[in-house]
């Protein structure tokens, strides 16, 4: 019979082709035994199971043939936070925090309300709800499937009541008339040319609809920032993740909005300029 040590190495030596085969082997092994890392490297001696160790090599399997670590274990953490996860619904990248980040430094006051358009796993507007003392803050999607998954995570994270969940494309699910002090989204913006280089991992994995931002990436720009002063109080702002290299084009999009003013991109940690902020005027 094998052992934790032997069955953990054998995991690293399978899995070497991924970034992190060590981390990834121990969160396998941990699955398929119900132990917890201490008791794991505590114990390399200890005996492991038929059956589990049979359920440990089936789960390096489906990593091995590309199934995001995610989807395999159901969740990811966001903003030190737990959220379940599920195929069908995009897996939120630590990028996506930085607007988070962004909405805190505009210290949105109580009372103020929030649009999270494209809320999939609801990791930006729980995150929110956690951090603020806004009003309610309502989250967006077309996919049944992710607002399931989002309304889930925002009781699992006690946030639930603070939310309103809408099904919707885009603006659709707001009533005429009904305004924001700020609307957010992190939209499709892959283009069509990288899309055959993504990851496996991504590409055949993920939601098409959730990365798929048209031929150049800025599909939902060129919809949404014609769109969006219309649900905006005046002052409010709108704040979108974008992709490396998409800012000119997106300011171009947006200075077609008269309404729309103080264009600004903040960056990455890598220097890229990864959300887009505009404000309505109020004048």
């Amino acid at each position: 019979m094998s052992t934790l040590g032997d069955t953990f190495r054998k995991g690293v030596a399978l899995l070497h082709v991924v970034a992190n085969p060590v981390v990834e082997a121990k969160i396998l092994l941990m699955m398929a035994t119900g132990l917890s890392d201490v008791e794991i490297l505590r114990s390399p001696d200890r005996e492991i199971g038929a059956a589990q160790e049979k359920r440990f090599f089936r789960l390096v399997g489906r990593r091995l043939n590309g199934m995001p670590l995610a989807y395999i274990t159901g969740k990811k953490e966001f903003w030190s936070l737990p959220f379940k996860i599920v195929p069908g619904v995009l897996i939120p990248r630590p990028e996506t925090e930085l607007i988070v980040e962004t909405v805190l430094a505009l210290s949105p006051g109580p009372g103020e309300t929030i649009v999270d358009i494209g809320t999939g796993s609801g990791a930006i507007s729980v995150a929110l709800s956690k951090e603020l003392a806004a009003g309610l803050i309502t989250a967006t999607d077309v996919s049944e499937k992710a607002l399931a998954v989002a309304e889930e995570n925002a009781a699992s994270n006690g946030v639930w009541e603070r939310l309103r969940f809408l099904r919707g494309d885009l603006f659709s699910p707001l009533k005429n008339g009904e305004q924001f002090h700020l609307i957010l989204t992190n939209p499709p913006y892959i283009s069509r040319e990288e899309w055959s280089g993504l990851m496996p991992e991504v590409r055949d994995f993920e939601p098409f609809l959730a990365l798929d931002g048209g031929r150049d990436g800025v599909d939902f720009y060129r919809r949404a920032l014609l769109q969006v002063s219309e649900f905006l109080f005046p002052g409010g702002w709108f704040l979108g993740e974008i992709g490396a290299g998409q800012d000119r084009k997106i300011l171009e999009i947006a200075e077609q909005n008269p309404a729309l003013g103080e264009f600004s991109f903040v960056p990455d940690l890598s220097g890229i300029k990864r959300v887009f902020k505009a404000r309505k005027r109020t004048t």
